[in-house]
């Protein structure tokens, strides 16, 4: 559903318009600013929605501001408003607050409008793109668990863009080109290490190493030989100097290589790349992101624009050398930004504007995020102002893109220190992945045994199958619903549980509703009557109508919390409502026939939002 069709339809945009228009026609110049927005009523049981213009109107017309209320009633209440069909009479309360409960039936019809395939959300006409920096992982090293925020947040982002119609692009930021990546493949061939066999452990451990072998210690050597430490550890510090200075100008010498096009080791460079893209593209798909290869574009893609990147600074006058580098120097900081060194060599900085460069004008978007490490804030900083000062922010239409970094918090374990294994590394991303799976698998088995569960006698690969989904979902859920820039404390136990606020919870609220709707079979009518009679299906009503409103407000906020949020408050009102209303039970066949549809709604939002989370949602659990 478009903007335009809810405002014709929805009695709640009806009534947002009529409150704009009655601001506007009792406060004249006064009202321009004002906010006009309907706040839900904190106490149900004064109504539904609160106005609280009259008090900012008559500060700024020096009125009684009850006086000023009881003319915004009167414009309300009025035929001409448009809305007299739709509340009930207005009430004021305190200084000035207008208290609105719209009609039992203009609440039906409000959920009818909202009952289709958009489910109320609306769909943004824009002409240009959004493009999201997700994963962001290096060649020839594991996943570890940072890159669980990156993919989860950015992919997640992606999707709510997606959901208000908007065009995206995810593009994965692979650190595959430079100096580390020919070390790397240096240190595999004289080895004879065979690239058909190489896993990435292999991979990874050979990384290692070869960032070990160009290591030296030049500064070790000098104040041995200043402090006359003795010959023998002199020697070995001369040895290891020695040694380092040959893997370093091995390494350069493949850079050389490898940037000429000699076929052998770009054969060898391309086999680096997708033994570290296939287990990422692994742990993308368990996650259930969107992902892939159509996401790829590394360091390398943009090699041979860094030139050129450096000359346009220069020629446009922003770039200025410093002690032969050439810097970018922003007025409101003393910090300059390095472009180029001063042996000729480009930075992370002159890459990141060249792919900035692409993703604002060769993929033609309006907005760009960034998902990446909370700590990297200056450095996009840099980058940011730098593009805008180029003119490589704006559009060819005059539009100027938003360039914005959606920085993310530590995984934190147990000890509320970053996240490690026993022996103090990273933990890697796969064995976290199955380690929640194993958790989720083993809590749905347990469930299963119950002769009453809905599981039972499932057989073991449908269990198998739902206890993954409720693993992804404990660790999704509990990274998406934290804000974003907020460390969070990994915690499988709490992740996993059916209870609270967890991502299993939400699935079983929606395997729930899926049982009763089953259960329901030829009684349950799509298209029956609403009836909205009891004070929970009220609220539960008002609830469901703001569910477009809460996607689109994780959207634009790019903050995902705000849509698991919601979905927790829809799943619990449910419960609450359940509690109070039978269903497949009630008093007569209307009303049973209205909360089947009711129910109905509310698992297709609940589905629906879990989409959007990137969380799958089983029929049963």
């Amino acid at each position: 559903m478009n903007a335009s069709s809810t405002t014709r339809t929805d009695p709640l945009a009806r009534l947002e318009s009529a409150a704009r228009t009655a601001v506007s026609a009792v406060g004249g110049d006064a009202a321009e600013g004002l906010d006009t927005t309907l706040k839900p009523s904190a106490k149900p049981e004064f109504g539904d929605f609160q106005l609280n213009a009259a008090m900012p109107l008559g500060k700024k017309q020096g009125r009684n501001p009850r006086e000023v209320a009881a003319e915004l009633v009167a414009a309300l209440a009025s035929p001409e408003s448009g809305v007299a069909d739709v509340i009930e009479e207005p009430e004021i309360a305190g200084p000035g607050f207008i208290n609105l409960r719209l009609r039992p039936q203009a609440l039906a019809s409000a959920l009818e409008a909202m009952d289709d395939e958009g489910l109320g959300v609306a769909r943004q006409d824009r002409t240009h793109a959004v493009t999201i920096d997700v994963c962001g992982v290096n060649v020839a090293k594991q996943m570890h668990v940072g890159h669980l925020r990156s993919t989860v947040i950015g992919d997640t982002v992606a999707r709510l863009f997606e959901r208000i119609g908007r065009k995206v692009h995810r593009q994965n930021h692979l650190g595959d080109w430079g100096l580390p990546i020919a070390m790397t493949l240096h240190s595999l061939r004289t080895r004879g290490v065979d690239l058909d066999a190489l896993d990435l452990d292999a991979l990874n451990v050979a990384y290692r190493e070869a960032q070990l072998e160009a290591k030296g210690d030049a500064k070790g050597l000098a104040a041995a030989e200043a402090n006359r430490c003795g010959p023998h550890r002199i020697a070995e510090l001369e040895a290891q100097q020695e040694s380092a200075l040959a893997a370093q100008a091995a390494a350069r010498d493949a850079l050389v290589r490898l940037q000429s096009g000699d076929a052998e080791m770009v054969a060898a460079w391309k086999r680096l790349i997708e033994v570290t893209m296939d287990e990422v593209y692994r742990a993308t798909t368990i996650l259930n992101t969107r992902i892939d290869v159509d996401s790829e574009r590394g360091e390398s893609s943009f090699r041979d624009d860094l030139a050129e990147v450096v000359d346009a600074f220069v020629r446009e006058g922003l770039a200025v050398e410093d002690d032969g580098a050439l810097v970018v120097r922003f007025e409101d900081r003393e910090r300059p930004m390095l472009i180029r060194k001063r042996d000729g060599g480009f930075l992370y900085a002159t890459t990141d504007l060249a792919a900035l460069r692409y993703r604002v004008q060769e993929l033609d978007s309006d907005e760009v995020v960034y998902v990446v490490d909370a700590r990297q804030r200056e450095h996009f900083r840099d980058v940011f102002d730098a593009c805008r000062m180029i003119g490589w922010a704006t559009l060819p239409d005059g539009t100027v893109s938003e360039l914005k970094h959606l920085g993310f918090g530590t995984v934190l374990g147990p000890d509320k220190k970053p996240l490690k294994t026993r022996s103090g590394a990273n933990f890697k991303l796969m064995d976290l992945l199955e380690a929640a799976v194993d958790r989720g698998t083993a809590a749905v088995r347990k469930r299963a045994d119950d002769p009453n569960a809905p599981t039972h006698g499932l057989d073991a690969a449908e269990i198998d199958g739902i206890g993954r989904a409720v693993g992804i979902a404990a660790i999704k859920y509990a990274d998406l619903s934290c804000d974003t820039g907020r460390d969070y404390v990994f915690d499988l136990d709490r992740m996993v549980a059916f209870e609270g606020d967890t991502g299993p919870y939400l699935q079983y609220a929606h395997a729930r509703l899926s049982t009763m709707l089953e259960k329901a079979g030829d009684r349950f009518d799509p298209a029956a009557p609403l009836l909205v009679d009891t004070p929970e299906e009220r609220r539960l009503v008002l609830l469901l109508l703001r569910f477009g409103e809460a996607v689109a407000d994780a959207a634009t906020s790019l903050e995902p919390a705000r849509l698991c949020r919601y979905l927790h408050s829809l799943a619990t009102e449910f419960s609450t409502f359940y509690s109070a209303c039978p269903v497949l039970k009630a008093e007569d066949d209307a009303t049973r026939s209205s909360r089947l549809r009711l129910v109905s709604i509310v698992r297709r939002a609940l589905a629906d939002g879990l989409e959007t989370l990137g969380i799958d949602a089983p029929r049963r659990m």
